[in-house]
């Protein structure tokens, strides 16, 4: 696809999802598409607080796309305390096999997550480094939607905590509550059609079936997915709809 279409696809697309963008956050828009080729019918990115934001999709899908030759992650010992929930990574990038790699460092605890996945600091820790890593490594200049603690850890009311998956058997996320059961939840909670949000789930993972999603990528999708519902429930309709007639739901 020519440059120039893609660039004004994305921007309908964008215009459709966000109401009210300005020329400053279009002409950002377009930079970012032209640049790096990232799609916002993919998920790539994210309009927040009148800012753009990659997701983790995003910086995935353009690690691919510049044949990044591998990422290695690893704890930070010294700053994680498994009784307390904290962790901490570092995460190396390799844009190729000479290259001497691009450093990034994430954390997580309990008060910069979201309570639905309070069961997954670690991997949360995990993305976050890998996010920045990659962000180093191609020039990214804008933040990842999954390193902003403040938004993902925001306070939940008690009439909306006593809607959120309770502990089993006093065992956290253990036991019979899964990933699949707080999606189930999101998608009652705020009355979403499951087939659209499966086709986007697929996109968001960048894979062709959910089968092919990792588990972290799932969790990430999940945590992203309440996030939209609970700040604009109507945005996240506009997106949803843009697979009427596109796709059909994949299990």
């Amino acid at each position: 696809m020519p440059r120039r279409t893609a660039t004004h696809r994305n921007i309908r697309m964008a215009r459709k999802i966000w109401n009210n963008l300005s020329r400053e956050a279009l002409a950002r828009l377009a930079d970012l598409v032209e640049q790096y080729k990232f799609s916002v019918a993919a998920g790539d990115l994210m309009y927040l607080d009148n800012g753009w934001y990659v997701t983790h999709t995003g910086l995935l899908g353009l690690a691919r796309r510049s044949h990044c030759a591998g990422i290695h992650v690893e704890p930070v010992a010294a700053f994680c305390d498994a009784s307390g929930q904290r962790w901490a990574f570092a995460a190396t990038v390799y844009k190729s096999k000479t290259c001497r790699g691009f450093v990034g460092y994430g954390d997580a605890d309990p008060s910069n997550v979201s309570a639905l996945v309070q069961g997954a600091i670690m991997r949360i820790a995990e993305t976050r480094a890998t996010n920045r890593a990659l962000r180093k490594a191609y020039g990214i200049g804008i933040c990842s939607v999954e390193e902003i603690g403040s938004v993902a850890g925001r306070s939940i009311s008690s009439s909306e905590s006593k809607k959120l998956p309770q502990p089993v058997n006093g065992k956290g996320n253990c036991g019979s509550r899964t990933v699949r059961d707080k999606l189930c939840q999101i998608i009652r909670q705020h009355q979403l059609d499951a087939n659209l949000v499966k086709s986007y789930a697929t996109d968001f993972c960048a894979v062709k079936t959910l089968r092919e999603a990792g588990r972290d990528q799932i969790e990430t999708f999940v945590a992203h997915l309440a996030d939209q519902a609970e700040k604009d429930r109507n945005a996240l309709l506009c997106q949803l709809n843009s697979y009427l007639g596109t796709k059909e739901g994949v299990a």
